[in-house]
């Protein structure tokens, strides 16, 4: 699965194309290398997305098309 759409589909991001636009600007690192938005997302990817002064570290569970609110959690484990 694509990068800015895991991002939405977790809800990580809300928006997908302020997922792609983060991703464009290189504000979104899988396993520590800036990604583009195609990058395909694999179980055990470790992300890290720097919103402003935050920064969001999380690991990637599950990957799955469709997630309910109440499920999107549990497509990754949140770090640090």
């Amino acid at each position: 699965m694509r990068l800015d759409k895991y991002l939405k589909i977790s809800r990580l991001i809300k928006r997908r194309t302020v997922a792609n636009e983060a991703c464009d600007a290189g504000r979104v690192q899988v396993n520590g290398k800036v990604v583009k938005a195609s990058y395909d997302v694999k179980i055990g990817d470790v992300l890290e997305i720097t919103m402003g002064e935050r920064i969001l570290k999380a690991k990637v569970l599950s990957v799955s098309e469709y997630a309910k609110k109440e499920e999107a959690s549990s497509l990754y484990q949140m770090l640090e």
